[in-house]
Parts: structure tokens; sequence; C-alpha cells
């Protein structure tokens, strides 16, 4: 307290002159209209500004929490509109999907910790493990296409075989020639993937969509995985050769969707069943 009171009476001078600064700001402001609009305007442009640098520092703060908000908005739709697509297939009229099949596919977000890119065979980790749900051969998508299938897990992490992976495949279907093949990554190009097995006499264009085909059990149908950026015929082969750019940017990957296809094991063990009845 003494110092404090020591400090005043050092500065007292000072304090005095800032003090009878105030007092003739005042008096300046309160007896002149031009002086006291130019105070009101000048303040007013700086509050103004001040307030533009808070939101903004604000709003930078929160976009994780709106990226999580996002996401989870984005995991609905998905479930939503693969319910709606799988109670209502391209299929006759008199075909209905009942409710079972229609909403077989769970989906469950998650944030990507970790991701490689540049190796010959990629891998990424997310944080959901086996606690959420998650287990090894679930499909992974992004908000944009496909990502890849969950490899291993434990109780709070997985990892994720990449589509950027060349022991890694998907069933995929041309959208306008309506033909199916494997997509595989060639290891070189991590934006773009191979498609294989299309008929060098199905018509195939630059920029057709290539989507998830119906005949696998992991995926849900029609996923975007990218689009055609060239399309050309090696000799002697009846089968285009296609390249694909991936609807999924991987260097910049924040979150992903695990989809769980809760008839694959019922599927699998009827399939496995009837190749051993051959």
């Amino acid at each position: 307290m003494r110092e404090l009171v020591d400090f005043f009476v050092r500065s007292r001078n000072f304090i005095l002159f800032l003090l009878l600064e105030v007092i003739c700001f005042y008096f300046i402001i309160n007896t002149s209209n031009y002086w006291s609009a130019t105070y009101f305007n000048t303040a007013n442009r700086y509050t103004a500004r001040m307030l533009t640098w808070s939101n903004a520092v604000n709003d930078f703060a929160r976009l994780r929490q709106v990226n999580a908000e996002l996401a989870k908005e984005n995991q609905q739709l998905h479930a939503r509109v693969t319910s709606l697509q799988q109670g209502h297939p391209p299929a006759p009229a008199a075909y209905r999907a009942d409710s079972v099949f229609a909403n077989r596919f769970k989906y469950t977000v998650a944030k990507v910790i970790d991701n490689t890119t540049q190796l010959a065979n990629n891998y990424i980790t997310i944080d959901k493990g086996t606690d959420d749900g998650i287990q090894p051969g679930m499909a992974v998508i992004s908000p944009t296409g496909v990502v890849g299938k969950v490899r291993t897990c434990n109780q709070h992490f997985s990892v994720i075989t990449s589509i950027l992976h060349t022991d890694f495949f998907v069933s995929s279907q041309l959208v306008k020639a309506n033909d199916i093949g494997p997509a595989r990554w060639d290891g070189n190009d991590p934006h773009s993937i191979k498609l294989t097995d299309i008929s060098r006499y199905k018509p195939v264009s630059v920029g057709d969509s290539v989507v998830t085909s119906e005949h696998n059990s992991t995926f849900p149908p029609g996923i975007l995985i990218g689009r055609v950026s060239k399309v050309g015929v090696q000799p002697d082969q009846t089968f285009h050769d296609i390249t694909i750019n991936l609807s999924t940017n991987f260097t910049t990957l924040a979150f992903v969707y695990v989809i769980q296809n809760q008839l694959r094991d019922e599927q699998t063990q009827l399939e496995k069943q009837n190749e051993t009845d051959k």
C-alpha cells in the first residue's frame, strides 16, 4: 500500500497533466459541434474496426467446432439419403425394399488425426474405435467421395487402408456407360486412380462420373469416386485405359464417415455358403 502511495506522490505532476488533458478534451467535444461530430465519427469507425477484428478472431477460434457440427450434420444427411436410395432402388415397380434393407447402412463421423499420401501404400488414422462401434472391414467415405476401408481398430482409434493403396480396389460403375469395373491406385499421382475392365466398345468420355457399384458388400451404391480425366486404349487390349480424378482431396482430409453395413455378415455368409455348395 505504501509503495502505491509513493508512486502517486512521485507521479503527481504527470497524473495531474493527464487529468487536465482529459478535462480539456471533454470540454472541447461538448462545446463544439464540429469536434463533437468528428470525435463520434472517429470513435465509431475505430470501434467498428475493432469489432470486426474481434468477430474474425472469434469466428476463427470456432472453426473447429463449426467443422465438427457440419460433419455431424453431413453424417445425418448421408444416412437419410442412403436410406431413401435403398428404399426406392431403380427396380421394377413391383419390387418393394423392406425397412431392414433400406436402413442397413449406419454412419459414424470421425476426425482424421494422421494421413499419408506420398507412400506406395497409404493409411489414415481416425479418432474412433471399437468403443464407437467401429470394426475392421467397414467402408470409409468423405463428404466428397470414397476414402477407403477400416483395417485395424483398438478402443479409441482406427487405421484405414486408403484408396491410395496399391492393394486396395473398389467395385466401380460408370454412370453414363452403365458398366462396372474395379478402380485401383497405380502408386503414382495421389489425385487420380485407374479404372479397368471397361470394354473398349462402351462409350466413355472425359468428365463422366464414376461411383461405387451395387456389386460389393462394403460401400453403399452411388458414392462418388471421381470423374474420368483421360480415356485411351492400350495396344492389343479389349479394354479402355481410363484415368479418374479422385473427388476426395486426401491432402486436406479432416473428417470422414465410417459406414457399417448391418447386413454385411449375413450377405457374406450366404455367398460363402453358395461357393462351398458349388
